[in-house]
């Protein structure tokens, strides 16, 4: 299958191993990985970054095999769900500094086409959203909005 945004095909990457169960060596219980994943979102933390401090820190190799849900739905059932999706707000933040990054240097015709390209993933991304639910139906993405939105 080819690039999104390029027409050149992609290389493939390892898999993770099928695995059903936790390890036995994992320190910690599947409960008190669900407190740490509370204690860590309220601390401002995303779940990308949750994952990445409990499998650097705790030594849990994988949330869902620990405690057999994944973060988002740990958050979910905490109240501490975002509110917007994490893959969304994230290209939300690099289309906001591209466009400070534009308006500062009007000429970069390479970069206003990136942002271009940014947008329209975060309109087919929003589109998907809108349709499972995530997202209200009547929830549009404009660069004002996202400089308001992302921190």
């Amino acid at each position: 299958m080819a690039r999104m945004h390029a027409r050149r095909r992609g290389v493939s990457g390892s898999k993770r191993p099928v695995v059903s169960a936790s390890p036995k060596w994992v320190p910690i219980s599947g409960s008190e990985v669900e407190e740490q994943v509370v204690q860590l979102a309220t601390q401002g933390l995303t779940m990308a970054k949750i994952g990445v401090v409990l499998r650097d820190q705790f030594g849990v190799p994988n949330i869902q095999l620990a405690t057999g849900k994944s973060v988002r739905e740990i958050l979910v059932a905490k109240g501490l769900r975002p509110e917007l999706p994490e893959d969304l707000s994230s290209l939300m933040k690099r289309a906001v500094s591209l466009s400070a990054h534009i308006r500062a240097n009007v000429k970069d015709r390479h970069n206003a086409r990136g942002l271009q390209l940014i947008e329209s993933k975060i309109r087919r991304l929003a589109k998907y959203y809108q349709h499972s639910g995530i997202l209200p139906p009547t929830w549009t993405y404009t660069l004002d909005a996202a400089e308001l939105q992302v921190e």
